[in-house]
């Protein structure tokens, strides 16, 4: 009989469930430490396939929340109005290398072009580059921020709507993204997904609009039951309809709003105030209470053999009523409560109202200020225990995200408007091109639209050390004129106009000049101290 062959195999771990144990390489893609994330198998989607099953329900309910909450609310007027500000000014800079022009003709012209444009965008009576003559073009994009903020994109239309007193007949229509669906509640498919029409490459061809009247504006949503379908564009090249958001990834097709990481917080926080609220305005109300601690067999015959009637109860608390009415002690002129039997006087004190409301509510609006990407001070409108150097670290790293969305969201905007209505300027002898331009507009859009928006200025937190950063930047080479009154939310050729001007008439009222160059010296000297002492 042959011996048996030991096995040669090497043991096999396995993990609680019995199933063989791979190696990972990294920790998270396991089960964790202890099995923590056994029971976690989130789905390997794309943006669309995850956003767009649940992307009105996302929406509504951001809606909702900066309708009835006072931190998204807040949230939302942060982003406009340190993105936007009070005038989004343009600094048109047509590319005199790439046109063939002199740099000479190109300032030239960039002045004739912003002449027209203040002119035609921000008239504030007549609004007729808006649709509905109810926006000037700075109210446009700061709607365009907010709604981006609140919904993930921002939509328009550009319309051609003559019109009497109007320079020109381009007119922007704003779109709510809301508005934008499939026609007749369509299953998205391969060439149409959430409303917009795509090709085989991605790239949106149109977007169907609900539009029309609905009734019941009341009770009902207001967007009508027709649809209209826009396209992109013309087929000379000119926008019909823009969409601005930012992907994260291939083939998205629509926006993600910044209150998805946050609702659920967003939604809790006001029902905690308002359960903190009721617990303070309860305590306010009782100072004291009458607390009974009699036997179960003298209740029951006071009610009646244990049959609870309303009427017996109500005999047994109109007896104690006359009982504590009639008695009548005081002492010093306070009246002291005599109880019956069994009944004992609790104080109500309102000092354990808030019972650590205020740290869990802090808690929560930091959650809150990192899901939109707001410093926690603004957010919550709390700048207690906070020294120059937090300010200064905490609004500087804000500054370069609104920055940033600045550039992608509000400016994208505003230089398909600006190129709209150039065109048109140009068509209609507003504005003429150099001579000697080797490119005509179309062969040169890009070049032709180049410009810079100016928006609000960076907040100040210590006006003097950052006047004494600019101009130690201006005078080291590091920084220009331009860069630094544009942090300041100014344009430098406005400010040396407005100054050669007041320069003149000071002149002309034999007033001294040299007070500018006075106070800069010391500013200067003082610097120049400071470094030495350092």
């Amino acid at each position: 009989m042959n011996a048996p062959i030991a096995s040669t195999q090497s043991p096999q771990l396995v993990d609680l469930s019995g199933q063989p144990l791979r190696q990972m390489s990294y920790q998270g893609a396991g089960a964790g430490f202890g099995g923590q994330l056994g029971d976690w198998y989130p789905g390997l989607k794309t943006m669309d396939a995850a956003l767009l099953p649940n992307l009105n329900m996302g929406n509504a309910r951001a809606e909702d929340v900066v309708r009835n909450n006072a931190f998204a609310s807040n949230g939302v007027q942060l982003h406009i109005d340190n993105i936007v500000g009070e005038l989004f000014r343009l600094s048109y800079k047509p590319n005199h290398l790439a046109l063939g022009i002199s740099q000479e003709d190109a300032r030239a012209f960039a002045r004739d072009v912003e002449v027209a444009w203040q002119e035609i965008a921000e008239d504030p009576t007549s609004c007729y580059l808006d649709a509905e003559r109810k926006r000037t073009f700075t109210m446009m994009i700061r709607e365009g921020v907010g709604m981006h903020t609140k919904a993930g994109e921002d939509m328009f239309a550009i319309e051609w709507i003559p019109r009497t007193g109007a320079y020109i007949s381009t007119a922007i229509k704003s779109v709510a993204p809301k508005r934008v669906s499939n026609p007749g509640g369509l299953m998205d498919g391969n060439g149409l997904k959430a409303g917009v029409a795509i090709n085989r490459h991605g790239a949106a061809i149109g977007y169907h609009v609900r539009s029309g009247q609905s009734d019941g504006y009341s009770l009902g949503h207001g967007m009508g039951n027709e649809w209209r379908y826009v396209s992109r564009e013309t087929r000379h090249g000119r926008p019909k309809f823009a969409h601005i958001f930012e992907p994260v990834e291939d083939g998205q097709t629509r926006g993600a709003n910044q209150f998805l990481t946050v609702l659920e917080q967003m939604q809790m926080l006001p029902k905690m105030h308002h359960t903190r609220l009721q617990n303070a305005v309860v305590s306010a109300m009782f100072a004291a209470t009458i607390e009974s601690d009699m036997p179960p067999d003298v209740v029951a015959e006071i009610l009646g053999g244990g049959n609870i009637s309303s009427q017996a109860l109500l005999n047994h608390m109109n007896t104690a009523e006359a009982y504590h009415s009639n008695l009548g002690l005081k002492l010093n002129g306070a009246r002291v409560p005599h109880l019956m039997s069994g009944e004992r006087l609790n104080v109500q004190s309102p000092g354990n109202v808030d019972n650590g409301y205020v740290d869990f509510e802090s808690s929560v609006l930091r959650w809150l200020a990192a899901g939109l990407n707001l410093p926690y001070e603004t957010l919550s409108k709390n700048f207690k225990q906070m020294s120059y150097s937090t300010v200064k670290a905490s609004l500087g790293e804000n500054w370069r995200y609104f920055m940033g969305r600045r550039k992608i969201i509000a400016e994208r905007k505003a230089t398909i408007i600006f190129r709209c209505v150039l065109e048109e300027m140009l068509f209609r002898n507003l504005v003429s091109l150099p001579k000697g331009a080797t490119r005509d507009f179309y062969q040169g859009i890009g070049a032709w639209t180049r410009c810079r928006w100016i928006g609000t200025g960076r907040l100040a937190i210590d006006g003097l050390k950052e006047t004494k950063e600019a101009i130690l930047k201006i005078e080291s080479g590091l920084s220009t004129y331009e860069d630094e009154m544009a942090i300041m939310g100014k344009d430098y050729q406005e400010v040396f106009d407005q100054q050669a001007r007041e320069i003149a008439e000071r002149k002309e009222k034999d007033l001294p000049i040299d007070l500018i160059s006075l106070n800069a010296a010391k500013i200067m000297g003082e610097m120049h101290s400071d470094q030495e002492a350092a």
